[in-house]
């Protein structure tokens, strides 16, 4: 599986993003997606995730109300609708893939929110 993130760039707080992640892979709908992220100094830590049994989704704290994530089975993508953003959300930003028990992981892309 591969997975490359796009959409990232530089943002004023309040602000709004969309990160599309884009996999490989014939058996798409089978996967269960995730969106980590990195700040500098800090540990990668979850951001959300969305199954694909059913579509339920789960966020960190720090995101809920603010980001939205969502897939779309025929083209193969990943969405992270991000708004409100606050300084605090800068970091890069990843998406996973967790097929079975194996996990992949995509090329980040560079969120910054600016005050």
């Amino acid at each position: 599986v591969q997975l490359q993130a796009f959409g990232g760039g530089l943002v004023q707080t309040g602000g709004s993003l969309r990160l599309h992640c884009a996999a490989s892979g014939r058996t798409f709908g089978s996967y269960n997606m995730g969106w980590f992220r990195q700040a500098p100094g800090k540990e990668r830590e979850f951001v959300a995730a969305i199954r694909w049994t059913g579509g339920s989704t789960d966020y960190a704290d720090s995101v809920k109300g603010r980001f939205t994530i969502s897939r779309d089975n025929a083209k193969n993508t990943v969405y992270l609708q991000m708004n409100s953003l606050k300084s605090e959300d800068t970091a890069v930003y990843y998406c996973t893939a967790v097929v079975g028990v194996l996990v992949y992981w995509g090329q980040e892309t560079l969120v910054t929110v600016s005050s």
